[in-house]
């Protein structure tokens, strides 16, 4: 029997590619790539990973890369706007070129900023930069930060795009052992229906996805199957 998507929780996959280290499934329904549970990083395993990367605001080609996000964004919002960065990351910066443009940030990341007290106000924008890819319940966090966004407020995304299986097999994202999730166009097309968004694709690795003027009526829940509750992953 097939894995139980970790997004739209259908048992309706298929190998979508395999190396040596892990397999690949694909969801029929929604579209997402992901690795089966039994694949996954442990929790240290994952920080340990984390703790290697050396993001700064001093960085000015860091600050270039996340531009990709905070100049469409910034274009967005009006002036005071009240965001949240999910997945912040050890090395915070989109918080500090959005707090430059005059903006409230608030931090939430599971290993380096975790304030549950985040989850208890709403916000303008919330920006996830390189985190989809992370999650091993992607449908539980969507579902969790649609629950966030004011009228009108974006869920900016950052992530690469699956393209196809030949090269998906090239593709050194893949290969990155705390990346888990993969997502495409038809994956994001999924979402917006799904949680009531309007989807803009900004660039190939950039989406946007945006809450109706006035919250609509209240959808059912969703998230994945019991299997992923118990992992030792923090997101």
């Amino acid at each position: 029997m097939s894995d139980s998507c970790p997004l739209c929780g259908v048992r309706n996959s298929a190998e979508f590619a395999r190396d040596q280290r892990r397999s690949y499934q694909r969801c029929e329904q929604c579209r997402l790539v992901f690795v089966p549970p039994q694949f996954w990083p442990t929790a240290e395993r994952e920080q340990a990973e984390y703790d290697l990367h050396h993001n700064s605001p001093d960085d000015p080609g860091y600050r270039r890369f996340l531009a990709r996000v905070a100049t469409p964004l910034l274009a967005r919002l009006s002036a005071g706007s009240e965001v949240l960065d999910f997945g912040s990351g050890p090395g915070p910066t989109l918080s500090v070129m959005l707090e430059e443009a005059g903006h409230s940030v608030a931090l939430f990341d599971p290993f380096y900023a975790p304030d549950q007290a985040v989850y208890t106000r709403s916000y303008d924008a919330i920006t996830a930069t390189e985190v989809f890819e992370h999650l091993q319940r992607p449908g539980a966090e969507l579902e969790r930060l649609r629950g966030l966004l004011r009228p009108g407020g974006i869920l900016a995304v950052m992530t690469q795009m699956v393209r196809d299986a030949e090269a998906f097999s090239r593709w050194r994202y893949k290969d990155d052992i705390t990346h888990i999730c993969f997502f495409c166009p038809e994956t994001f097309a999924w979402i917006g229906e799904r949680f009531g968004l309007e989807v803009e694709l900004i660039s190939d690795s950039v989406v946007f996805l945006t809450a109706p003027p006035e919250h609509s009526s209240a959808r059912a829940a969703i998230g994945p199957p019991s299997n992923t509750e118990c992992s030792a992953s923090k997101w």
